[in-house]
């Protein structure tokens, strides 16, 4: 680092990212020794300047010598955070790199890197492959900390840390919401709690229940009109933006609809040039426009959008772009948006507290998703304070939120290691990287992990342990002996592929069963696929759903590879779920639109695309098992059929969609026109291919091709 020490490195930070001077949060954690040893949690408000802390720390532990690792709970945050690094300072020598990818690579190359920005799951499958950088790391720092509680990724965070505790000696600085047992958290990782309640803009947080918002601290307002629309038009008359959240998916797509009338007639909004080229570019997010785009288009004509995990990331940023710049005035989100990207706005309004929750139905949602998108009221170069509003129905109703989510605490957080199921994959990680060596060293590595910290007893635990190692042992992914634990060469594989260990065992299984098959369809594959824990949630059944089901189940089930449960035995349903999940991929290769998708399956454009990139990953894993099984010959098949997922095709469009520029639509329409081939496209004249395509993409793909 250029001339950096331990007296100018703060007013360096602060001059290049526009500051005179520290905030109280920055100055708290500098005056609890930031400079000297990185060791903290700070918990603190949204928007409170925790982002120049980690910054501090950063080029304090480059300028010191050391690797920094920098832990992002999002790929989109991760991306943001990197630019932002390299922006600000890499003309000062630091040399900034971003891991958030494919989990089969040791990504030996980042050896040369001051800072790693990578998610949790990335830098714990770097952690499977033995990085030989490790030994590097000196300082770890955690965005969102508190997230460690939430089930499934908490458990990830919580493995990488404790893993990366047990290997070397690191500072950790944990970054986090206000939690109520922050201190227990530091005392984990040997860290000094830093705790402020400073926000740079003031928050009124309140409830509104007809016409009336009252707010703490104390002041209220009178809307014109009640509920949420007297709240949307006080929004826009006093020409602020909002946020507003709501249960799901549909609900946003509704109420944006909704919202943008009022917004449009307030602000006149007919024929704006700026807003209906924004309109444009989100109707064509795809090669062909589905119903969703056409409905998203329609909202930001009028000033509004939804923004939710449905739409395709580039649809997403564009919502947000423009928000950003105050084209869009109001986003109804789905509460994934409160975990997301720094969005502030001066008000936010959260018109759903509750929301569907499978056995239990409508519950209350928790205090802390409640602080994270009130957190996003108020944005510090704008506004003087931010409002965040509460909707409320009834007076019984307001008297629970005034209690819970107004003056009460945020809930305490929990480690999820617990759980057999999170479990198992961790014990394989261990056991197969070689950091685990006998059963004696295993209790010896949980007894670190927060999970120990917070337990008064483990024997319920270690019980579970003993559970996980024979079932390793069953599957042949672990070898127990006398002297210690041993990974099996396929077993060490299933960890290098973050792959569930239950979800190895069934492929490898139903490959087994494959090997003996003349013919094996495509379905049955997909439905193979489809019994994996990472394609988890299969599709529900509802009642329309049974009959072209069972019709499916019939004609492919000469050729699954899996039994079929009797009509009253329990597992029956699931089978079936299972059967729809497969019949959705299967639509996807046979070039079924986005269209047809959302309205037989209720699959979104951004929900499919998620679903696809899950698919590819366990066909790419279940290739590489394949190629360990003697006498496994359905290699080649399988490969195709990644390639038909990639890309939504049938088998004979294969070769077209190799070439760069050309997707299923294109790929399509050469095919039907009788282009069937690279070789054909570099005969084509120019002019019949513009035709086809259109004169530009043929060009384009003409220079491809040359």
């Amino acid at each position: 680092m250029q001339n950096l020490n331990s007296e100018n490195i703060v007013p360096e930070i602060l001059k290049r990212s526009g500051f005179e001077k520290l905030n109280p949060v920055q100055q708290l954690a500098i005056d609890n020794g930031l400079l000297d040893n990185a060791n903290q949690v700070v918990a603190a408000s949204t928007a409170s300047g925790k982002t120049l802390i980690a910054e501090i720390a950063t080029l304090n532990a480059v300028r010191r010598g050391k690797k920094v690792v920098f832990i992002m709970p999002l790929k989109a945050l991760a991306s943001e955070k990197f630019e932002d690094f390299k922006r600000k300072y890499e003309s000062l020598g630091l040399r900034v790199a971003m891991s958030i990818g494919d989990y089969d690579k040791g990504e030996t190359w980042m050896a040369n890197f001051d800072l790693i920005i990578c998610t949790s799951e990335k830098l714990d499958s770097l952690l499977r492959h033995n990085i030989d950088w490790v030994d590097d790391i000196g300082l770890v720092i955690v965005d969102e900390i508190h997230l460690l509680g939430t089930s499934g990724r908490g458990a990830t965070l919580e493995m990488v840390l404790t893993r990366l505790r047990h290997k070397i000696s690191i500072e950790v600085l944990g970054l986090s919401a206000t939690i109520s047992n922050y201190k227990e958290l530091a005392s984990w990782l040997s860290a000094k709690p830093v705790k402020s309640n400073w926000r740079p803009v003031k928050l009124y947080k309140g409830v509104s229940y007809g016409k009336v918002v009252d707010f703490k601290p104390e002041y209220t307002i009178n809307l014109k009109e009640d509920g949420i629309l007297g709240l949307i038009k006080d929004t826009i008359e006093q020409g602020k933006q909002a946020l507003v959240f709501v249960s799901s998916r549909r609900n946003a797509e509704a109420a944006a609809e909704q919202f943008g009338q009022i917004v449009a007639e307030k602000l006149k909004l007919d024929n704006d040039e700026n807003l209906e080229k924004i309109a444009s570019k989100g109707q064509g997010s795809l090669e062909k426009s589905s119903k969703q785009c056409r409905r998203l288009a329609k909202c930001i004509r009028t000033g509004t959008a939804f923004h939710h995990a449905g739409l395709l990331y580039s649809q997403r940023k564009l919502v947000e772009d423009n928000f950003k710049n105050k084209k869009i005035k109001i986003i109804v989100a789905t509460p994934t948006l409160a975990w997301g990207v720094n969005l502030p706005a001066s008000r936010v309004i959260i018109r759903d507290l509750k929301r569907f929750s499978m056995g239990y139905g409508m519950a209350w949602i928790p205090v802390m998703d409640v602080e994270q998108m009130c957190g996003r009221a108020g944005r510090p170069q704008y506004d003087t304070e931010g409002q965040a509003i509460l909707c409320s129905k009834n007076d019984r109703d307001t008297d629970y939120i005034w209690e819970n989510y107004i003056n009460g605490e945020t809930e305490k957080i929990n480690s999820q290691l617990g759980d057999p199921s999170i479990l198992r994959v961790h014990v394989l990680a261990l056991i197969a990287s070689s950091i685990i060596k006998t059963r004696g060293e295993l209790s010896q590595f949980f007894a670190k992990t927060f999970l120990a910290h917070q337990a008064t007893d483990m024997y319920s635990f270690e019980e579970n342990l003993d559970s996980i190692l024979e079932q390793l042992e069953q599957f042949g992914f672990i070898c127990r002996e006398q002297v210690g634990l041993f990974p099996t060469k396929i077993g060490k594989r299933v960890s290098e592929l973050y792959i569930d260990p239950v979800s190895a065992h069934h492929i490898i299984f139903n490959f087994q069963k494959a090997s003996s098959r003349e013919a094996i369809s495509d379905f049955s594959w997909l439905h193979m696929f489809s019994g994996c824990i990472e394609v988890a949630p299969l599709l529900r059944i509802n009642k329309k759903d049974w009959l072209w089901i069972e019709k499916t189940l019939l004609k492919e089930e000469p050729w699954l590879l899996q039994s079929v449960p009797d009509t009253f035995e329990e597992g029956y349903e699931n089978y079936l779920e299972g059967i729809k999940t497969a019949q959705l991929f299967s639509e996807w290769t046979n070039e079924r639109s986005e269209d047809f998708l959302l309205d037989k399956f209720g699959m979104t454009p951004g929900e499919m695309r998620a679903r696809i990139e899950t698919l590819d990953w366990l066909i790419y894993a279940s290739v590489e098992f394949s190629r360990m099984l003697p006498g496994f010959l359905w290699g080649k098949e399988l490969r195709k059929i990644r390639t038909r997922i990639k890309y939504g095709i049938k088998e004979e469009l294969l070769s077209l969609v190799k070439i760069k520029g050309i997707g299923r639509v294109r790929a399509r329409k050469l095919f039907d026109a009788g282009i069937i081939k690279p070789s054909d496209l570099r005969k084509i004249d120019n002019l019949i291919l513009g035709k086809i395509l259109g004169t530009r993409v043929a060009t384009n793909i003409k220079r491809e091709i040359s």
